[in-house]
């Protein structure tokens, strides 16, 4: 099935490439169309439905020249058409390529919108919020990030929200440690990057939502690494009167140092509980029982390669010799899913489904009423420095 090209429109100024980026490689596949002129005002087009025999059109919206966010949308591409690869048969694929401006992106998803039937993005949470906000969003649309005040934005019917979140993670932890220790009080603590709060307040939300106490901590951190003091001031408080439950809303080092300090007995039996933020990936996977016995969230696609939903598709290819860092492989990982999503709204037009996705199990109504998704990522346990699935969700 060939790939269609979207009509030619007004090019913007040059966007500022990295010098160490190369630039996006020759289309082989599929066709790049440059967004409209920033400011442009575009009428909302009527609903367009393929023809009979016609291939469903899907748009994917990224900024791949971006000095941001042109990394992430490189990988989220590559994960997008390893899918569409796979299953392509009936559906046409192009990728635009847009700006880093909430209105260029608006405008570029406006004129699309007249010769597709589904719109994948856009990346950026401005452009998604913007998009959310307007009045263009007749078609499926899903996009691959949150709006700003996410629980505060009223979505469009036809748009669908996947982009990874890992404050939703934490609030999965919180469900998943209440489950298995209830009644407990939980010490969530955390380093001072802005991620660390958000993820510590996210947890500490949903645990007390469920009936249960729960104590905040937050660590200094110099140079990355844990203040030692109060590593055993935290000690001290712990044997004092600690609580049942730990979550760490730490980087992977942090957690390591956290467990060497708290490895004595009875210290040392007091569960903790992460994010996706405790796996660095594969690369930088340390051997060695320090990290034993952690539990934390994270997709299929980083703790379960040899499971069939992950198998199907291509590991993704670095373009230089340097190892794709976890990030960039769970973005290479919502790119598959965002496909197969989009793949299922075509084939299934009004339907709840659910898919074994390489991000985690994904619940998905659209088409009946506001649009809803959810992703339960993979409980795991690290033992000898490699965290292992468990057989169980949370």
């Amino acid at each position: 099935m060939s790939v269609t090209s979207a009509p030619p429109q007004p090019a913007p100024a040059p966007l500022p490439v990295k010098a160490e980026e190369p630039p996006p490689p020759a289309a082989q596949t599929y066709a790049v169309a440059m967004p409209g002129a920033a400011g442009e005002e575009t009428a909302p087009p009527a609903a367009v439905q393929p023809k009979a025999g016609q291939p469903v059109r899907i748009a994917l919206l990224l900024p791949l020249r971006s000095e941001a966010l042109g990394q992430a949308a490189d990988a989220l591409r590559a994960g997008f058409l390893a899918a569409w690869e796979r299953d392509r048969d009936g559906f046409a694929v192009t990728v635009v390529e847009t700006g880093d401006a909430a209105q260029d992106v608006l405008s570029s998803y406006a004129a699309n919108l007249e010769q597709q039937d589904i719109v994948v993005g856009p990346l950026a949470r401005s452009a998604v919020t913007a998009v959310a906000g307007s009045a263009l969003v007749n078609k499926p649309t899903i996009a691959l990030n949150h709006p700003d005040g996410r629980g505060d934005t009223a979505l469009p019917e036809k748009m669908l929200v996947m982009g990874l979140s890992i404050e939703d993670e934490a609030r999965q932890a919180a469900r998943w440690a209440a489950q298995e220790h209830p009644g407990a009080t939980a010490l969530v603590l955390s380093g001072n990057a802005a991620w660390q709060r958000r993820i510590a307040s996210a947890f500490s939300s949903q645990w007390q939502r469920q009936g249960q106490p729960a104590q905040t901590q937050e660590m200094s951190a110099i140079n990355g690494y844990l203040s030692d003091p109060e590593l055993v001031a935290l000690r001290a408080r712990l044997q004092t009167a600690g609580p049942t439950v730990l979550f760490a809303a730490l980087d992977t080092d942090q957690a390591r140092q956290l467990r060497v300090a708290l490895s004595a007995p009875p210290l040392g039996e007091i569960p903790i509980y992460g994010t996706s933020s405790l796996n660095p990936g594969r690369s930088r996977l340390l051997p060695g029982p320090d990290l034993d016995g952690v539990r934390l969230l994270d997709l299929p696609w980083q703790l379960q390669r040899d499971h069939p939903a992950v198998m199907v598709y291509p590991q993704p290819i670095p373009r230089d010799d340097a190892r794709l860092s976890a990030d960039m492989e769970r973005l290479y990982a919502l790119g598959i899913d965002a496909f197969r999503v989009a793949r299922e709204i075509a084939l299934r037009p009004g339907a709840r489904f659910t898919l074994d996705g390489v991000t985690g199990q994904l619940s998905v109504s659209f088409g009946q009423g506001a649009a809803y998704f959810e992703r339960t990522e993979l409980p795991a346990v690290y033992r000898n420095g490699i965290p292992v699935p468990l057989s169980t969700q949370p």
